[in-house]
């Protein structure tokens, strides 16, 4: 919706597809003992709805904090999933402005009890930045599967119609997307210009081989689309 406000002619290709884990032990585990997690760490809109999902089926309360766990969002997108999903909770850590997982950590550590410890509910891909940065800072962290990331059956065709229509810019607001897109994309893909939501999902489409032209300077959407017009 921003792209095309600015005139941009959008061609939407999902390049991921979220699904439920085949094994949630861990997840339900945690989510029936939060009291013993000072923090549950959300990185994404798309791990609160996952969590959100299973404590409907596992019929437990609504609400995170009620067991005394406190709430920690890489940024403002996972917090607005946590507000809806969670109304009666607060979101007690949130980075000002650089939405990287080692800015997280950082205030995480720095508002901590002595002995912390993190809930991280997370993609099956999921990287380690933010939870060997955590427990670099002295968190006992606790990573559990929330959902898998998988890529949609119908992907390599739509790729190769876009690289063969041809396009100005491909944005990316997710290291898996670029990922993936490389991948259904091949040898075609190289060099191909590229912007970035941020620095992680950046080091991803350099690392697949297309021509980084942009990074957000904050990671939003907004953020995106302000480093595609420059």
């Amino acid at each position: 919706r921003l792209l095309r406000e600015r005139g941009a002619e959008v061609v939407e290709v999902p390049a991921i597809e979220i699904v439920p884990p085949a094994d949630t032990a861990v997840l339900d585990e945690s989510l029936r003992a939060l009291g013993r997690f000072q923090w549950l760490v959300f990185t994404s809109a798309n791990a609160v709805e996952a969590v959100a999902a299973r404590l409907r089926a596992l019929g437990l309360p609504g609400r995170l904090a009620s067991q005394g766990s406190e709430l920690a969002s890489v940024g403002p997108a996972t917090t607005a999933a946590l507000r809806q999903a969670f109304p009666d909770d607060r979101v007690r850590i949130e980075p000002a402005r650089d939405f990287r997982g080692v800015v997280l950590a950082s205030e995480i550590a720095r508002q901590s009890r002595p002995g912390a410890r993190a809930l991280l509910p997370c993609s099956s891909r999921a990287r380690e930045e933010l939870p060997t940065e955590l427990r670099a800072l002295g968190i006992e962290v606790l990573t559990a599967v929330a959902y898998e990331t998988v890529e949609p059956p119908d992907l390599g065709p739509r790729v190769t119609r876009c690289v063969e229509e041809g396009f100005d810019l491909v944005l990316f607001a997710s290291p898996s997307a670029a990922e993936a897109f490389a991948r259904a994309a091949g040898e075609r893909g190289r060099g191909l210009p590229a912007v970035a939501i941020g620095p992680t999902t950046a080091e991803a489409v350099r690392a697949a081989g297309l021509s980084l032209r942009g990074t957000a300077e904050r990671s939003t959407a907004e953020g995106l689309v302000a480093a595609a017009e420059r």
